[in-house]
Order: C-alpha cells, then structure tokens, then sequence
C-alpha cells in the first residue's frame, strides 16, 4: 500500500504518492515544516542539479524539471514545481527507477533498506536540497566510474556518435591485408588512438601492425577473442551505436540502487553475459571460474533457486526442442553412429515406452515440427552432460554441468549451450558442494566416476544460486561492459521510458499518483 506524504510547502494541491518506505509502510506520515528551509538562490541550484540528471541516468523530463525562466517570471510556481520534481526524482535515485520485470527475478530492490521518509524528510529541511540529491545519487556501489563511464559516451553521442562501418561485413579481415573496408575502420577506432587517421594514414587501406593493435584492444576490452581477426561479431559490435552503450550505463545505475546489504552467506552468482562464476563468502571471492550459458535463440534464465544434490555419471534426457532441432539432422546422416555415441531412441508405443532403433527409422519422414520419438543419452565420457551434474531444483529444468566440450572455454563470448550452465572446473565446485556431507571424499568421489554407474546425493548444505544478467560491473575502479546479448538492458532501458509515460499519465490537477514504472 502506498502512503502520502503531505508537504506544506508544495501548496495544498500538491499531494505526492510515493512507495512504501520502512516509515510509511507502518503508516505513518511525515509532515515537513510550513516552509522550506532552502533560499531562492538554494532552489535555482536545485533546479540547475536536476536539469543535470542525465549525469545520473535518469531523464530530467520524467519529472517536470520547470524552465530556468519561471524563477522570475513566477518564483513561488518555480517553487513548488521543483521541490516536487525532487522529491520525485529522489524516490527513483533511492530505490530505482524500475522496481521489477517479468522473467527478471535476479533484479534486487529492498526498498526496507532504504528509509525513504528520512530522506524527503531532509530534502524539505535542508537549505541545499541540491546536496541531499548529490548524495542520492552517489549512493550505489560503483556509481561514480560508471557516471564518468557515462558522461564520456554521452560525449561521444553529443558530438554526433561514431562513424558506421560498411561493406560486406560477412568477410573476415585478416591482419596484413589490404581493403577498402580498413579506412572506415581507422576512422572508427580513432577514438582510441587519433595517429590511426594522422594524415595520409586516414585513407590507408593496408591493415597494418598499428591498426591491428587497436583492434585487439578494442576486442579485449568488449570481451571478444582478440587475435585482430575481424569478423562478423566483430563488425556488429564495432557497429553498435554509441547511444546503446549509453542506455547500457544507465541501466546499471538504476539496477544498483535501492538493493540493500549483500547476503553473507555462502553463495554461487553467475553472471550471465560475463559468462563467469563465482562462490563467495560474504564478499570474499571463494572460486572463479568460465562457464557457458544459452544462446540468444535459447537463452539461460534468470534465476534465484538452490543447489540440493549432485549426481555423478548423469545420463541426459534430451529436451524436445534440442531433439528435433539438433539430434534430428545427425540422426538422418548417421543413426549408426549416434548409436555407438550413447543415443537412444524411444516412442510411446500404447502407453509403454519402447527402445527403436535408429538404423531401422527413416529420418527423412521427420522434421523439426514432427519428430514422434524422445532422445536419451548414455552416461560416460562423450555424454553432452560431462561426468558430474548439480541439481537446483527449478520449473526451467536449469541445472549447472560438467561438459566434454572443454575447447569452448578458450573463448570469450560463451553462449553456446540451450540454456543450462556449463562449468570449467566442476571438480572444484563439487569439493565445495559435498563440503560437510558425510561419506563424501575425493577418494570416493573418484571411484564413483570410475564405476561409470548414475549415482545421486543430497549436499549436507544447500547452496543458494543465483543466475543474473549484469553486463556493466565495476572492478578496481574500472568499469567492464559486454554487450546485451538477450537484449535483456535495451528491455530496462525501455521500462524506465514508460514510467514516464505512467507517471505523466497520471498527473492532475498538481496531484502525482504512482512513482514511474513501480
């Protein structure tokens, strides 16, 4: 339930809806003194600090930032217009301007954390409101590197973007080659080394040692393979406009506001779009290791659920849409082989399930939105699962995985599989799952994975899991960016649009009811 709070000095009409704060969910109102204590002159610089919201994320038009002008052509209207705009653009800088989204349980708000009242209660009685705001939106962890992060793509954008790419961008450019495509190139890494387009150098065509360092270093820091290589991926991205990075940035802002203390207790976070894991303690950093997650088309979800069990030696009930999408073609070219690789074929014959085998069915009968039989693969070392499985009960049938395929880490971008997590060191997270479950060594374990037989436990402890989608984070002041690769940013990006639409929907008469897209 949403409380008012009253404000005097914002004039009888108007009355501010704002969402519920540990003071106001116990209903209680915070009545602010008669008059504010700011000056003239302190509410012009208000005014000018929210007219510099932009700086924070957020779009000074979602709240009714008034005119310069209207400080002396009706000072007390210009009064009261800004003091309101505060207040309401302090409740998005407290608690985030987006409070939740379908499929996005990992978005932590714990408005709780966040003594909403206290802080309007200040910026009434403070004689520089402009400072309370400074202070909001300094608050989250990381927020001054991403500001400077974002003040210099806004920059970029303001002086017209970067310059796109053309041509065929289907063709590798390999290092040392001569194309017509390279000066575009130069030209859009100049931002980085201006020498690239010193000159005669602007139209070089010669894809030379100078440009090819450049290019690496471009690819490193998006989280591309960086062997100067450019290739499509490497195209799309050198294409991406200028203004994706900046929505990028503004999203991580929002999405680290309002979110409360970090749990303490032992944990795994995996962030999706870094393709990385982490077991932490606290904020000590346990284990680090690769992982893989969904492709685009087949993508990992959001989620906050448990690890419960390990199995070992698993054998993988292939999902449907992997059966007919991917086992089906290889079953046409070689049904004997998929045989000998631990693939078994099953139909539902009058209720019973019966084994069929693939030599004896023509696949050519089948396709992608007819294909009758179920798929199961064998445990043991070709297994798409690897040798070891951790279970975390949940309705998408996620779980995290030992893989065969261990040439995939040495790559960058990860998202190779149909959605469940692949690990690089599943033997180090096993010692830490079965950590405290008795019976369990490494000399057990072992035989175990010897014997070649399905073998389940319980973990003694349970380890909560959290899948999240961050693509902007903060290391030792630095800020990392990789790119959007569900388009999950550009979805908050657009939801911190339409609390604008919501909230100036809902505008009358000087009232405000509802707080943007909560």
């Amino acid at each position: 339930m949403r409380a008012l709070i009253v404000l005097p000095f914002l004039a009888a009409s108007a009355v501010l809806v704002l969402p519920p704060a540990p003071a106001l969910a116990q209903g209680s109102a915070i009545l602010a003194t008669e008059t504010s204590a700011a000056s003239a002159a302190a509410i012009t610089r208000l005014a000018e600090r929210l007219a510099r919201l932009e700086e924070d994320g957020l779009d000074p038009g979602w709240y009714g930032v008034p005119a310069p002008e209207t400080a002396s052509a009706d000072p007390a209207r210009h009064r009261v217009e800004t003091l309101r705009a505060a207040q309401l653009a302090l409740s998005d800088l407290l608690l985030g301007r987006v409070a939740s989204l379908r499929g996005r349980v990992d978005l932590r708000r714990d408005p709780a954390s966040v003594n909403l009242g206290a802080w309007v209660a200040e910026l009434a009685s403070a004689s520089e409101p402009a400072q309370v705001i400074d202070r909001a939106a300094n608050l989250p962890q990381g927020a001054a590197a991403i500001k400077a992060e974002l003040a210099r793509y806004r920059a970029v954008a303001a002086a017209g973007g970067w310059p796109r790419i053309t041509g065929d961008l289907r063709r590798t450019l390999e290092p040392g080659t001569t194309d017509a495509r390279v000066p575009q190139l130069r030209a859009r890494l100049a931002a980085y080394d201006p020498a690239l387009v010193a000159g005669a150098e602007a139209n070089n065509p010669a894809y030379d040692a100078r440009l090819q360092d450049a290019v690496r270093a471009f690819q490193a820091s998006e989280g591309l393979e960086a062997d100067g290589r450019v290739g499509a991926i490497s195209w799309q991205v050198l294409n991406t406009p200028v203004e994706n990075k900046v929505a990028q940035l503004r999203v991580a802002l929002d999405m680290r506001r309002g979110q409360g203390a970090r749990p303490t207790e032992r944990r795994i976070e995996v962030n999706v779009p870094h393709f990385r894991l982490h077991l932490l303690e606290g904020d000590r950093v346990v284990q680090d290791m690769a992982v893989i997650v969904g492709r685009p088309d087949r993508q990992t979800p959001m989620l906050n659920v448990r690890m419960t069990a390990v199995q070992f030696n698993p054998p993988w009930g292939v999902p449907e849409r992997n059966a007919r999408e991917d086992l089906l073609p290889r079953f046409r070219r070689d049904p004997a082989g998929m045989q000998a690789r631990g693939f078994r074929l099953y139909q539902r014959v009058d209720g019973e399930v019966v084994q069929v085998d693939p030599t004896t069915v023509d696949f050519t009968n089948y396709s992608r939105t007819h294909f009758p039989y179920f798929v199961r693969q064998d445990a043991g070392d070709a297994n798409a699962l690897g040798r070891i499985k951790f279970v975390m009960p949940n309705n998408d049938d996620i779980f995290m995985h030992d893989t065969p395929d261990r040439h995939l880490f040495r790559r960058p971008d990860r998202a190779f599989s149909s959605g469940c997590i692949r690990l690089e060191r599943p033997m180090d997270l096993l010692a830490e799952a079965l950590s405290g479950t008795s019976g369990w060594d490494r000399a057990r374990v072992d035989r175990v994975l010897a014997s070649r037989g399905t073998v389940s436990t319980q973990v003694a402890r349970s380890i909560p899991v959290r899948l999240h989608y961050t693509t902007t984070i903060v290391d030792g002041g630095r800020v990392i960016m990789r790119p959007d690769i569900y388009g999950l940013d550009a979805q908050y990006a657009r939801a911190m649009e339409r609390g604008a639409q919501q909230r100036l929907a809902s505008v009358e008469g000087g009232a405000v009811r509802g707080t943007g897209a909560r």
